[in-house]
């Protein structure tokens, strides 16, 4: 009996050293295996690994791809007009030794703040190189490759792998925001001042070209009238010419009718005259007088 009951605690002393030097690798996990802290073995492949126990300790890392905003920095294009600007990188170990003795126990956060280092300095280095609507503009693909290539150069020695920088904000600096919308206001302002001069100017021209249009047209057609007036008075005149040579007391009538319609209109001067005047000759007759045949 006191033989099994020391076996006992043997055997449960034995189990839980083996399962001790038995860790799972997960999928998402690159394990390192440290014994006095080197490096003696890596594991990226999921499954079980093992390890001296009370002498070996695992250290995991994550195998995913990872991201990393950025903090906001000032930058000088080169124009001088200083913008805030911050970033989104992703990023991922590729080497886990050098990671290792790149950051230590630090493990991924240590790993994210040099990370942060980096990527500024390459932001500030790139955008300092180029003028500010470049960094202002949408089409920022070709700034934030080089961005990141050049990050991507310096990470390398912490076994990281850059894979992606985004700049997710490019503005003014707080207290140049005012300055900069007055600035841009009087530059629309006086584009739109310009526009409205050149709409009056285009405005005054048609407006000119069309009055003498108007004039020429008018013109043209009061003489075209006159033309067909005098036209039309010289037939008129001529068939007149030709009635009153057939029939001269017709033509002495019609006379006579025109004389008593204008003088005797309303509102003309009166007219003191005998009742013997010839000027009355077709109104004291019922008849009118015989005229002399033709020869």
């Amino acid at each position: 009996m006191a033989k099994a009951g020391f076996i006992l605690p043997v055997l449960f002393v034995a189990g839980a050293v083996a399962l001790s030097s038995v860790f799972i690798v997960d999928e998402r996990e690159k394990v390192l295996v440290l014994q006095f802290g080197q490096v003696k073995q890596e594991i990226n492949t999921p499954g079980l690994g093992f390890k001296i126990p009370l002498i070996q300790d695992v250290v995991r890392y994550d195998d995913r791809i990872l991201g990393l905003p950025t903090q906001p920095i000032e930058v000088t294009p080169l124009d001088d007009r200083r913008l805030v600007v911050d970033a989104f990188a992703r990023w991922r170990i590729v080497n886990l030794v050098d990671f290792r003795e790149a950051v230590g126990a630090g493990g991924t956060e240590s790993a994210q703040a040099r990370l942060d280092r980096i990527i500024n300095t390459a932001i500030r280095q790139v955008l300092g190189s180029v003028p500010s609507g470049a960094v202002l503009s949408e089409d920022r693909t070709g700034l934030m490759n080089r961005i990141r290539d050049l990050a991507k150069a310096e990470a390398a020695s912490l076994g990281v792998d850059v894979i992606d920088v985004r700049l997710t904000r490019t503005d003014l600096p707080e207290q140049n925001l005012a300055a900069t919308f007055a600035r841009m206001r009087a530059e629309r302002e006086r584009e739109a001042a310009d526009e409205v001069a050149r709409g009056n100017e285009a405005a005054s021209r048609v407006r000119a070209s069309a009055d003498r249009t108007v004039v020429e047209v008018t013109s043209e057609a009061r003489k075209q009238a006159e033309v067909i007036r005098g036209e039309a008075d010289a037939a008129r005149n001529g068939i007149y010419a030709e009635a009153f040579g057939r029939d001269p007391e017709f033509f002495a009538f019609t006379r006579s009718l025109t004389a008593y319609e204008r003088s005797l209109k309303e509102g003309n001067s009166s007219i003191v005259m005998n009742p013997d005047s010839d000027f009355f000759t077709y109104l004291r007759s019922e008849q009118a007088p015989v005229a002399a045949p033709q020869p």
